[in-house]
C-alpha cells in the first residue's frame, strides 16, 4: 500500500509500472549529495569561500538530480522546467547563494508535486530540508577569514605617492591585504584608496587606523566587513 504514495496520480497504466522505485530514488540522491561535498571541498582548496556558498554546492547537485529524475524524457516538462528555473534570475533583489539555492529547492519540489508524485515531493522536501538544517548547523560559527575579512577605504592628499606608503603597516597588522581600487574624491584633490585586507588580530583594528592617520594626514579612514554576496 505505501508504494502507492510514490507513484505519480497522473500516470496511465504503463506509467506507472515504470515509475522509478523509493530505492533508486534514494540511492541516485545519496551519490548526488556526496559528489556536492566532494565538489565544496575541493572548492575550498585555495579559494576563499562563504558558507552560504558551499551549502549550496553542496546541495545544488541533488536538486538537479531529481529534476532530471522527474522530467525523465518528457520534452514538454523539460521545456516548462527550464522556462521556470530561468525566472530566478528575475529577482527583483540580489541574494546569497543560500537564498538562490532554497529557491530552487522550493520549485524543484512544486515540480515533483505538479508532476503527480507527492509522496516524492513530500520525501524530497524532508530530506533536504533536514539537510539543509545540518550544514547550516556544521560549523555554525563563520570561519577565521571571515571574522577578519574586512575592506579598507583610505583617503590621502594628491601629492603623496601611495605605492607602498603603508606596505609596511599593512604587513605587520594583516596576514594578507591587497589594494583593489584608487579613485580620485573632491575634484581630484584627494586619492581614495580601496584595500581588502585581512586582519592578523581582530582586536588591533583601532591600532591599525591610528597608526595609518599617521600616514595620510588625519584624513578620513574607513574599515568594514567585506560583503560576502560579492564573493558569492
Amino acid at each position: 500500500m505505501w508504494k502507492e504514495l510514490f507513484r505519480g496520480i497522473f500516470d496511465s497504466q504503463a506509467q506507472a509500472a515504470a515509475t522509478i522505485s523509493v530505492g533508486d530514488f534514494l540511492l541516485c540522491l545519496a551519490v548526488s549529495l556526496l559528489a556536492g561535498l566532494v565538489i565544496a571541498f575541493a572548492y575550498t582548496v585555495k579559494n576563499r569561500s562563504t558558507k552560504s556558498f558551499l551549502t549550496t554546492l553542496a546541495i545544488l547537485p541533488a536538486v538537479v538530480c531529481v529534476v532530471i529524475m522527474m522530467v525523465n524524457g518528457n520534452i514538454g516538462t523539460g521545456v516548462a522546467v527550464a522556462g521556470t528555473f530561468s525566472l530566478v534570475r528575475f529577482r527583483s533583489i540580489p541574494g546569497t547563494a543560500k537564498e538562490i539555492c532554497s529557491i530552487f529547492l522550493a520549485m524543484c519540489t512544486g515540480l515533483i508535486a505538479g508532476m503527480g508524485y507527492l509522496g516524492y515531493a513530500a520525501l524530497f522536501a524532508l530530506l533536504m530540508g533536514g539537510i539543509g538544517i545540518l550544514y547550516n548547523c556544521v560549523g555554525a560559527r563563520r570561519s577565521k577569514w571571515e571574522e577578519r575579512d574586512r575592506t579598507l577605504h583610505i583617503t590621502i592628499p594628491e601629492d603623496l605617492d601611495y605605492t607602498g606608503v603603508f606596505e609596511d603597516l599593512l604587513s605587520e597588522y594583516t596576514s594578507s591585504h591587497e589594494l583593489e581600487q584608487v579613485k580620485t574624491v573632491n575634484m581630484g584633490s584627494l586619492f581614495r584608496l580601496t584595500y581588502h585586507i585581512v586582519l592578523k588580530n581582530g582586536e588591533a583594528e583601532k591600532e591599525l587606523i591610528d597608526q595609518l592617520r599617521c600616514r595620510n594626514g588625519n584624513l578620513e579612514i574607513s574599515v568594514g566587513r567585506k560583503e560576502m554576496t560579492e564573493f558569492e
